[in-house]
């Protein structure tokens, strides 16, 4: 049975005790992770309201670096910690589960329990190497021609940088737990509650925010409470990885998979499977997450670093939104399924699941790429723009969304080839990819930041992650003895053809009705701008799924297939 004929589905591993498809356990997680992106788009929403591209904000973007680092290289979906629990984990009966999670468990906490000490010791040097553009003395700054005022603020960047560090640090340890729940749930055919659970994380800052309104008002933006906003921010990041972690424990525990219990069985083979696993994968993940720094290293050389790199976390943001929903609709259910057809007698199928994964790919991420290239600028205006978020704060983030837009494709289709590596127990080659991409990232940075500033920062990563895919494929095709790449290569050509129509068609159309939106007051105004984000939309998509349609794309009419039974059976 080919894989153009088969309905997408998936048999669970000896541990799952009901059987899902792709589609049903798609459509969980997608839920799931939509709730939690709109409470993750809203507590943007409350930080740009309060701090817009200020120092506070600008602050705990350089101190989030390495926190956030582990936050969502051990603790997220699709992670190192996740994908080797859950491929490892899904094949083992459920009595032996336990043991082996505690071990796992006892072994990762006592590692990340000594980083997180070190990193309070070690904050002031380490917060130097991610943002050395701060730390410049005075003199070489005025030396350069950099105001007074504009010396003043990256002064007070870095102090707050460093306390905000210092009190996000334990999120290390929390970042292990979390990541190693969320394996152990899915490895138990639950998907709802680790889809779910960052709207607490987020939850907390929207809690933090607002008492600090509540307290302060207006005088939030004063420069001399800089310093109490930065805390908040921090203090409630961490709160939020504390209670993501504590809201799935009683649930891991309830369903056999292990918990809190110090265990030291570190000889068991499947202890020793994770690690095998687990340790090549951190050290490709993170390579990726090592060119988040190198992009904040040389942001942090901007005159304005606080403004450059407020912009690219509010347009991180927006693009992330999509892409998180759909990677984990795409990867999550996807993942097991590779992981089954590793036998060469299998890789007929195993091509024909890489296919549906990267064309599936394609299908949502390049149409929604070149709408939000096109509606750049309005979408920042919509979602940010007001209380400290200004227009001009608006028209930096609209750049550097147009920027992290384009490479929406390329950044998740390299994940789907990076579960492949992983299903197949090669953690080495994506590894390796990685190193290289490290070095070509930073050159490419060097260059594109000198041009065109936050923009270049972040096309400098599409570059990098655009050549990682193709060596991505050329080492599986070498790998698997060919694949199709051609005909892959001319239906993605063309699905961006049609995504590039559709784009324009939705950059004329809302120029065509903001004509009319001069004039109008502030509410009128947002609830226009907003419709005609929602027509231009609906119009470009409209026009793209009629292209699409017409090129006869074999996952199109077995996504429809399911869709109709699941719903009008």
């Amino acid at each position: 049975m080919s894989g153009n004929e088969e309905d997408i589905v998936t048999e669970t591993q000896p541990l799952q005790s009901t059987k899902r498809s792709l589609l049903n356990i798609a459509t969980i997680v997608a839920v799931a992770t939509l709730l939690s992106k709109i409470f993750g788009l809203l507590r943007q929403v409350a930080i740009a309201a309060a701090f817009g591209n200020g120092t506070a904000y600008g602050a705990y973007n350089f101190a989030y670096v390495i926190p956030g680092f582990l936050l969502i290289l051990l603790g997220g979906i699709n992670g190192p910690f996740h994908s080797a629990i859950v491929s490892v984990l899904a094949k083992r009966d459920r009595r032996e589960v336990a043991t082996i999670i505690d071990s796992i468990t006892t072994i990762v906490t006592g590692i990340l329990l000594l980083v997180s000490i070190a990193l309070i010791i070690f904050a002031e040097p380490l917060m130097h190497l991610v943002a050395p553009g701060l730390f410049i003395p005075e003199a070489n700054l005025l030396a350069k021609g950099i105001t007074p005022e504009t010396i003043q603020h990256l002064k007070i960047t870095k102090d707050i940088a460093i306390q905000q560090f210092q009190i996000m640090a334990p999120m290390a340890v929390l970042a292990g737990l979390v990541g190693i729940g969320f394996g152990a749930l899915n490895a138990a055919d639950a998907y709802w509650l680790p889809s779910v659970s960052p709207i607490f994380s987020s939850l907390t800052v929207l809690i933090g925010i607002g008492g600090l309104f509540w307290s302060l008002g207006s005088k939030i933006l004063l420069p001399e409470n800089a310093m109490l906003g930065g805390a908040v921010l921090a203090w409630s990041t961490l709160a939020g990885a504390i209670l993501q972690w504590l809201v799935q424990l009683p649930v891991q525990l309830k369903s056999g998979m292990g918990g809190f219990k110090l265990r030291f069985d570190f000889q068991r083979p499947e202890v020793k499977e994770v690690m095998k696993i687990m340790l090549p994968a951190t050290f490709s993940s993170g390579m990726l997450q090592i060119n988040v720094w190198t992009d904040l290293f040389f942001a942090s050389f901007i005159p304005n670093a606080a403004a450059a790199v407020s912009a690219m976390g509010y347009a991180g943001l927006l693009v992330q939104t999509p892409l998180g929903i759909l990677s984990n609709v795409i990867l999550v259910p996807l993942f097991p399924v590779l992981s089954k057809l590793t036998d060469p007698e299998n890789w007929d199928e195993l091509k024909q699941r890489i296919r549906q994964g990267l064309m599936l790919t394609a299908l949502t991420m390049l149409p929604l790429s070149a709408l939000m290239v096109a509606l750049a600028f309005p979408i920042s205006q919509v979602v940010y723009e007001r209380y400290a978020f200004t227009t001009e704060d608006a028209e930096l983030t609209g750049a550097v969304l147009m920027a992290y837009s384009v490479g929406m494709f390329v950044y998740l289709g390299r994940d789907v080839l990076v579960r492949v590596f992983y299903a197949l127990g090669d953690g080495d080659t994506p590894f390796k990819i990685s190193i290289a991409n490290i070095f070509l990232n930073g050159l490419f940075d060097y260059f594109l930041v000198q041009k065109f500033g936050a923009p270049g920062i972040v096309l400098a990563t599409v570059s990098v992650n655009v050549l990682s895919m193709l060596t991505m494929m050329y080492c599986l095709d070498r790998r698997l003895n060919g694949m199709p790449l051609k005909s892959w290569s001319i239906t993605i050509l063309g699905l961006t053809i049609a995504s590039a129509i559709a784009g324009g068609v939705s950059w004329g159309v809302y120029h065509l009705l903001s004509q009319g939106f001069a004039g109008m007051n502030v509410i009128a105004k947002f609830s226009a701008e907003l419709g005609g984000l929602a027509i231009a939309s609906v119009i470009g998509l409209t026009i793209f799924g009629a292209i699409a349609m017409q090129m006869k794309i074999p996952e199109i009419a077995l996504l429809s297939a399911q869709i109709k039974r699941r719903f009008f059976r």
